[in-house]
């Protein structure tokens, strides 16, 4: 019987922490997808889409959301899973902690993956995506703040 009830909590435990993590993608992307509109609605979009060759805003803008949410959906688990190890006191630290950790392997792939331009397009893509992930970052760490009081 004691098997039954320890199976049903820790199937309970992972839903919650699951819609949790959800919940947490879902914010960070929007935040992240929001961000990036704003963005590209700026004058120095057009630079921006010139360097890294994009010919649709539409396409860049999808490209975006589903970037974002992938990243958003890495930090929340990452500071869900891991949350005491996270150096810092405050939620949003910690999240603004992951979110930026996040954008620093980005920008070493990307560089990794264009070596014969790295240091213009690090310059340029770093310059866009800070706002970026200061905003996913931002929001998560709200967010995972306003769980905790409910609970």
């Amino acid at each position: 019987m004691e098997t039954r009830v320890t199976n049903q909590s820790k199937h309970q435990a992972s839903h919650e922490f699951s819609k949790r993590l959800l919940k947490l993608a879902e914010s960070g992307g929007a935040a992240f997808w929001i961000t990036d509109l704003i963005i590209a609605l700026s004058p120095i979009a057009a630079k921006y889409k010139a360097a890294f060759s994009i010919s649709s805003l539409p396409v860049a803008l999808a490209e975006a959301l589903v970037g974002g949410m992938v990243i958003a959906l890495c930090v929340s688990f990452c500071l869900l899973r891991f949350f005491n190890k996270v150096p810092g006191n405050k939620t949003i630290f910690k999240a603004l902690i992951l979110s930026y950790g996040a954008m620093v392997i980005i920008e070493v792939l990307s560089a990794l993956g264009n070596p014969a331009n790295a240091s213009v397009y690090l310059l340029l893509d770093t310059g866009m995506n800070v706002p970026r992930f200061l905003a996913l970052g931002l929001v998560i760490g709200y967010v995972v703040d306003r769980q905790n009081r409910k609970v």
